[in-house]
């Protein structure tokens, strides 16, 4: 018999594909010390028995209590860190308004690093906190405030992707926050990747350097290919704003000639480890250059709401072969709960399906074929994230790493409504993602160790 450093007891939901959840009921989940899944053990394996027996009386067996049970850990592929700071204000008004009015001058008081250290630590903690296990960052322009973010990741368990952000283009941003130059941008990302590709050496679950260019407005051509050749040169991953809404999209229609997917390739900036946020105007071209390329779309459903202008066709971009998993979009979106945009992907893609002025014919009112249920939203949350940064996560199966929410549908102020002992899982699965609230999170595991115990808190 093969020795575990944890053996999990317990129902798990997870994807088996990106249509359909998968129910391990009452299985077993042997992670080895480097915190991924050997093995997956369900009751009619002749060596279920054995394992239980073999470890039930140690400190390393982890048995679910009565009303609970394992969800993958969530990924949250587009949060603005500092951002934060500003949650849940002036949602209301245009995006360009809202960038420079709130969000601007907000990220340029991170050069402050001890501003920086209160709001990091506490959005690393809150994402936490809702089960997110693995977040890709956009910091801001500011080299030490954004190295902080990733060593606050590092420290507090959570598997971090940070990005330095670049924005070195005079004529879209303010005096007040930008690169000094074209040069320095450039060099300070390079100083960035190799200061936190030093600081993975000695972090299990691992933090990553991402190439970030704000997006085309932000950024000239000498940056944006200057940044494509740092992505090559050290194979980081990539992030950035793409076809995101109406003024965004046109201003790169104007300056190019070309959509931001045909012009983000020109610099050698859609890669495999690649994750575009938005896209919600992607054209079957644009989505074509995607799929050939491996580049991923981060579906932000709530904060799409607010600021796209419109609904993105997840269900056709799926069929064009496009990696897609799902963000938060702090603070264009307001809520930290990747609960909370698995529930706004579905409802979005239901009113784009069957539209939303009343004033036309049924059959005039929406496009067909758009919905996208809630297992396929669950995907998006979890493996599809994985998939998207080229990483074994997001699934609980073997050869993954163990990163896993603990549910406990039975806490007394959000206690789920189970009543009948013979409710099929799948509909406790659907009531445990439509009605969990961060109460029910009891523990959260990165890498096969515990980074949140609701308990302690």
């Amino acid at each position: 018999m093969s020795n575990y450093t944890r053996v999990f007891h317990g129902t798990a939901f997870t994807s088996r594909s990106n249509k359909e959840v998968e129910i391990l009921k009452d299985h077993l989940f042997c992670v080895n010390e480097d915190g991924m899944i050997k093995k997956v053990i369900g009751p009619e394996h002749s060596e279920y028995q054995p394992l239980v027996e073999a470890y039930q009386d140690t400190s390393n067996y982890h048995r679910l209590a009565e009303g609970q049970y394992f969800l993958p850990g969530f990924i949250d592929l587009h949060v603005h860190a500092p951002q934060w700071a500003q949650a849940g204000t002036a949602l209301d008004i245009p995006l360009y308004d809202w960038l420079n009015t709130y969000t601007f001058p907000i990220e340029a008081k991170f050069e402050d690093i001890d501003f920086a250290k209160k709001v990091y630590n506490e959005v690393v903690t809150t994402l936490i906190a809702n089960g997110t296990t693995t977040a890709l960052y956009f910091a801001t322009v500011h080299k030490e405030a954004s190295f902080l973010l990733a060593q606050i990741c590092a420290e507090k368990g959570q598997r971090g992707l940070v990005g330095k952000v670049v924005m070195d283009n005079p004529d879209q941003t303010e005096e007040c926050y930008r690169d000094h130059d074209t040069k320095t941008a450039l060099v300070e990302t390079e100083d960035f990747i190799l200061a936190v590709k030093e600081l993975a050496k000695s972090t299990k679950q691992g933090v990553y350097p991402v190439v970030t260019p704000r997006f085309i407005p932000s950024c000239t051509d000498e940056a944006l290919k200057g940044l494509g050749e740092l992505a090559a040169k050290y194979n980081t991953h990539i992030q950035s704003h793409c076809s995101e809404s109406d003024w965004e999209h046109g201003y790169v229609k104007e300056r190019f000639d070309k959509n931001d997917a045909f012009a983000l390739n020109d610099f050698g900036l859609l890669r495999e480890k690649s994750v575009m946020a938005h896209c919600n105007f992607l054209t079957d071209q644009d989505a074509e250059l995607f799929a050939e390329k491996g580049t991923a779309v981060c579906h932000c459903p709530i904060s799409n709401a607010y600021f796209a202008n419109s609904v993105i066709p997840i269900a056709r971009l799926q069929s064009k072969g496009v990696e897609i998993g799902l963000g938060s979009d702090i603070s264009g979106g307001f809520s930290p709960s990747l609960f909370d945009n698995v529930k706004q992907a579905v409802i979005s893609s239901r009113m784009l399906e069957d539209g939303v002025d009343s004033t036309l014919p049924a059959n005039e009112r929406g496009v067909p074929n758009s919905r996208i249920t809630l297992d396929e939203a669950f995907y998006l949350a979890t493996a599809g994230g994985g998939e998207s940064l080229s990483l074994p996560i997001g699934r609980l199966a073997e050869n993954y790493v163990w990163d896993a929410q603990i549910i406990d549908t039975t806490v007394e102020t959000a206690k789920l409504p189970l009543y009948d002992t013979a409710e099929k899982l799948h509909d406790i699965f659907q009531k445990i993602i439509y009605l969990s609230r961060p109460e029910n999170i009891r523990e959260v595991w990165v890498q096969g160790q515990k980074v949140w115990d609701r308990g302690t808190y």
